[in-house]
């Protein structure tokens, strides 16, 4: 069997991985993230320990180290992934963490926040019985509705999370 078709011990093929790397990458690139960095953070998304080094990112995806570089590069700076050193090594090796998503939501909240007090200030410059200030004050009451709504939304999940968790667990 080649090495794409072997399965691992789970009974998943590692063709089957990659078709979800691709698929899910190809989706978040629709969304508006670079190809790259959408590659190699559904790559560490499907990894089992959620921890690759720059190598096995390269090895598993079939890039070179330079894209692994500029993509983790830009996955660091959106603090979508984390870097860290390797025990006993000067290797970086690269990690997705179980509440990225909660976490990317949370932090919405301070761009949210900006994106409000700068749209304000629109509303403000345009006139607010404007079409353009009406419309960016609708913009306005929608992520305040957001900011109000989404702190309860993020401990619904927590509580959600934590009793998933517990069930995995026991």
């Amino acid at each position: 069997m080649s090495e794409q078709r072997q399965q691992s011990d789970e009974g998943r093929t590692q063709e089957a991985v990659s078709q979800f790397v691709e698929r899910f990458a190809a989706q978040l690139v629709e969304a508006g993230m670079a190809r790259m960095p959408a590659r190699v953070f559904a790559c560490l998304l499907s990894s089992d320990s959620g921890v690759l080094t720059s190598a096995e990112l390269g090895e598993r995806l079939q890039i070179s180290p330079a894209a692994v570089s500029g993509a983790v590069r830009y996955l660091s700076q959106v603090d979508m992934v984390s870097r860290e050193r390797e025990p006993g090594s000067r290797r970086d090796r690269y990690r997705v963490h179980s509440d990225q998503w909660y976490e990317a939501m949370a932090r919405r909240e301070n761009v949210l926040t900006r994106w409000e007090g700068t749209l304000r200030d629109g509303v403000d410059s345009l006139g607010a019985t404007t079409p353009a200030g009406r419309r960016l004050n609708e913009t306005v009451v929608f992520f305040e509705f957001l900011q109000k709504e989404l702190p309860v939304m993020l401990e619904r999940w927590r509580e959600h999370r934590d009793e998933l968790r517990s069930r995995y667990e026991g």
